[in-house]
């Protein structure tokens, strides 16, 4: 029985990817072509107009001049995914900048949209309004918008924001524009992973909620700097603040919670706060964050509801770390004993680059920017809380200290058996899977599909003990659905499953 129900699952993905379409537009197509890559259309909503669940929309680089909202709506599956994506090497600019003040520019109602690589400008409003569930968002831009960036609300849950960039937004009275905003009536289980927000007028990320109480939102490998300050570099009217992880009107009087989760996270250079509970009264969990130049660099210090939990742990502050209420279960950060921080502990502290361009896949740029520094005690200093690292102990702060990257040395290399998760995931059509053994001997790393046929061989020789691997599945020749990775060393084996999208 399990066999025949893996089939029907394997023939359904197979039939939406055979009975898909592709669409195209560009900004020399009409809406009243085929939508062919030879013949374009000029409009998504046109493209969004004719496709299907499954169907995929090229959209090919250039300005595209809007007056009005772009809403779509439709709603796919979880096994049958709508995507908008930038055409392959190009990048499109959704330019709003004629569009009334007060309309968004993208409004997603829909469920199961992945969207990737679109600049969106100066919309009279969000740059992207997001209500919808499920969906993914990857390698986008939102600048110079006249409110928040990115906005999820309306009951919005489960939704992957990944590898976005949002700054220089700002609204007339500088207090509304943030970086990215899940505020408000936003619904829970929304993620964020290797996002920067910079120079939006009010904060970097904000969790304000009315009326929703006791949602959860993910934020990991987050960079957030110099919000509270205006495209030109003076100070804003706004609260600028680097995370705002919450809070509600009337300084929360209703005890709203927003539970929020911090991994691996960067706050640097915010007028106000770096790290801001802002009346929040629900759960907060910074793990391995980093602060620096804040105004205040964590300010958690506020009552919070007799059930929520305030925990903080292998952080860094690089100066005055700020207040936490002794209420916060606190273990190995920078401020407690033994460790003394000092620019020593890091390979630079110069932020050029910060702002620079994101690597071919989208993932943020690798610079020495406090990283921690061959010798440092802040290395393999912290307290293990189940996320990777590389050495005897986790390290404090958002970056591992990896040899690998151009410090000399063999100290904080991984001794452990380790695969990671698969990133990105989704992905179409490549990913990359890291992993590392505690012994030298002979690793396979395999794929397989879901009735358990093996797919691919990714990786099949001795390894090198302490050595981090990171290899590229290309999964070009393959259909949509979901698949399964082992990594096999003697007697251990390691297994996750990633999921292609077309």
């Amino acid at each position: 029985m399990k066999n025949l129900i893996r089939i029907i699952v394997v023939a359904v993905i197979v039939a939406s990817t055979v009975n898909a379409t592709t669409h195209y537009l560009s900004t020399t197509g009409n809406d009243a072509y085929p939508g062919t890559l030879d013949s374009a259309f000029a409009t998504i909503p046109r493209a969004v107009t004719v496709s299907i669940a499954g169907d995929t929309i090229y959209v090919r680089g250039g300005q595209y001049l809007l007056s009005a909202t772009i809403n779509i709506s439709k709603v796919g599956t979880d096994t049958s995914w709508f995507h908008l994506y930038a055409y392959p090497g190009e990048r499109p600019l959704l330019d709003f900048s004629s569009e009334p003040f007060g309309q968004r520019g993208l409004r997603l109602s829909g469920r199961f949209w992945h969207i990737r690589g679109l600049d969106i400008w100066k919309a009279g409003d969000n740059g992207m309004n997001i209500s919808g569930s499920n969906n993914i968002i990857e390698f986008c831009s939102l600048s110079e918008n006249n409110d928040t960036g990115l906005q999820l609300g309306g009951g919005a849950s489960n939704n992957q924001i990944i590898n976005c960039d949002s700054y220089y937004n700002a609204d007339p009275s500088q207090g509304n524009a943030d970086g990215f905003a899940p505020k408000l009536d936003v619904g829970t289980g929304n993620y964020f992973y290797g996002c920067r927000s910079w120079q939006n007028s009010d904060d970097g990320w904000d969790g304000y909620m009315r009326p929703s109480d006791n949602v959860t939102t993910t934020l990991e490998n987050c960079w957030v700097f110099q919000n509270g300050y205006l495209k030109n570099g003076s100070p804003s009217t706004g609260n600028g603040n680097g995370f705002k992880m919450g809070g509600g009107d009337n300084s929360n009087a209703d005890s709203l919670r927003h539970n929020m989760i911090l991994k691996n996270c960067l706050s640097f250079d915010n007028r106000v706060k770096g790290y801001d509970q802002n009346n929040n009264r629900g759960s907060m969990t910074l793990l391995n964050c980093t602060a620096f130049r804040n105004g205040t660099n964590y300010r958690i210090d506020g009552p919070i509801r007799s059930t929520s939990v305030v925990t903080v742990k292998n952080c860094v502050a690089l100066g005055a770390y700020g207040q936490l209420g002794s209420y916060a279960v606190q273990a190995t950060n920078s401020w407690m004993p033994p460790f003394v921080v000092t620019t020593a502990d890091f390979q630079s502290i110069d932020t050029a680059g910060v702002r620079g361009p994101r690597q071919p896949d989208g993932s943020l740029p690798h610079l020495p920017f406090l990283r921690l520094a061959q010798g440092s005690d802040l290395i393999d200093g912290g307290t293990d809380i189940g996320l990777p690292f590389l050495g005897l102990a986790p390290d404090l702060g958002a970056f591992e200290y990896d040899p690998s990257s151009g410090v000399n040395g063999v100290e904080g290399l991984p001794r452990v058996f380790f695969l990671s998760q698969n990133y990105p995931n989704p992905f179409n059509p490549s990913t990359q899977i890291s992993f590392s053994l505690a012994k030298s001997e002979r690793a396979t790393l395999e794929v397989f599909n879901l009735l358990g046929e093996k797919v691919a061989t990714l990786f099949d020789d001795v390894v090198e003990a302490g050595k981090y691997y990171t290899v590229k599945f290309d999964a070009a020749h393959l259909a949509s659905g979901m698949y399964f990775y082992r990594l096999q060393s003697g007697a251990k084996t390691g297994s996750g499953k990633l999921v292609l999208l077309r």
